[in-house]
């Protein structure tokens, strides 16, 4: 691998691990593969059913590419002062008696990097310890909302219709009935205190998800558990409401106002980088990459700790899409990387006038 390929695996790998870690709170060495689209979802989800023996030989590149890629990983944790926490990796099946298996060979070295997991280093020690516990706690019951307009379950050849709920076990689909889950009651998605008590007091529970065909992704409707669980978490949902809505309507100010003050921060930061930016963009900038949920670069962790590549990012985003015809080529069908290529030009002379560069003009 050249020198130049080597360094843009070391940023995507970089960029990767970042973004798992300011949507998680952690990344894992699967995390950071899944996040690269070197390994797919699916194929982890039937390693995870027991239907893939082990998951090396699904990762989707080469020997020399994937060592590469660990090597950095690996310096990347280290240089960031990264907490290790080993995790216990088992099925979703319900036979979970044993881990999961990485490696064909079952080598002790990758099998003990692949159940590693990272923390940031200013975790707290009430954080790491909750960290441990969900890193090793079983994984939850899956129960699929089916979207197909039919299924046959494959013990008593009922038929499961659309919108009907399904399990799975290793290849074969059943109803809840022969999955003994039919005594569970569904519970939607709508109240994240009530699902989450109605699971504390259920014995049995599953998670039901269903599959967006829009979005390509499985998405959670709700979960299963007994009626005198659901019963209990109604009682204490109510008895606590007027609580937690105070808490809620905290938590938002308190949202709000670190939001504003990492805009404003990274605006002057923008300032700082590109002095000949007008004030008005700059802080356009800022306000459209910070974005709570947008998943741009001002929301990972580069770049709410302003550094100079992610604002760099941002910035040439921005110019992309406001000072050039890129959005007008996509719309006339050009592909992104040709459309890319016709403005680089474009962006690297807004980028010098914004640097007050002599040689803008």
């Amino acid at each position: 691998m050249n020198a130049g390929k080597t360094a843009a695996l070391e940023q995507r790998v970089i960029q990767a691990a970042e973004r798992v870690l300011d949507v998680k709170g952690c990344v894992s060495p699967i995390e950071l593969l899944t996040q690269m689209q070197l390994l797919a979802p699916s194929h982890v989800r039937m390693w995870e059913k027991g239907v893939h023996d082990c998951l090396f030989p699904h990762i989707q590149c080469g020997p020399k590419k994937l060592r590469q890629t660990f090597k950095t990983f690996n310096e990347w944790a280290r240089e960031h002062g990264m907490v290790a926490v080993e995790a216990t990796l088992r099925g979703s099946a319900r036979d979970q008696s044993h881990d999961l298996r990485i490696t064909e060979d079952a080598d002790p070295d990758m099998e003990t990097f692949f159940r590693t997991c990272y923390a940031p280093a200013d975790i707290t020690p009430r954080k790491l310890e909750a960290l441990k516990k969900k890193l090793n706690k079983p994984p939850d019951l899956v129960v699929f909302m089916t979207v197909r307009e039919s299924v046959t379950c494959e013990e008593c050849s009922d038929e499961i219709l659309k919108g009907d709920f399904l399990f799975r076990e290793k290849e074969k689909s059943l109803c809840l009935r022969c999955a003994d889950l039919d005594h569970l009651e569904f519970l939607p998605s709508a109240d994240a205190a009530m699902s989450r008590r109605a699971r504390k007091h259920s014995p049995l529970s599953a998670v039901v998800v269903q599959f967006n065909r829009r979005r390509k992704r499985y998405e959670r409707r709700g979960i299963l558990a007994t009626s005198r669980a659901i019963e209990q978490a109604e009682k204490e949902c109510l008895s606590d409401a007027e609580q937690r809505a105070a808490q809620r309507e905290r938590g938002r100010v308190q949202r709000e106002r670190e939001d504003e003050k990492l805009v404003g921060e990274m605006t002057a930061a923008i300032r700082e980088q590109f002095p000949g930016c007008p004030p008005r963009e700059a802080k356009q900038i800022a306000s459209h990459t910070a974005r709570r949920g947008s998943g741009r670069v001002g929301r990972s962790a580069a770049g709410r700790q302003l550094h100079q590549d992610a604002i760099r990012l941002a910035v040439v985003a921005h110019i992309r899409h406001e000072h050039t015809r890129y959005d007008e080529l996509l719309m006339s069908g050009a592909a992104r990387e040709d459309a890319r290529r016709a403005v680089a030009s474009d962006i690297d002379r807004v980028l010098l006038a914004w640097q007050g560069e002599e040689d803008a003009q």
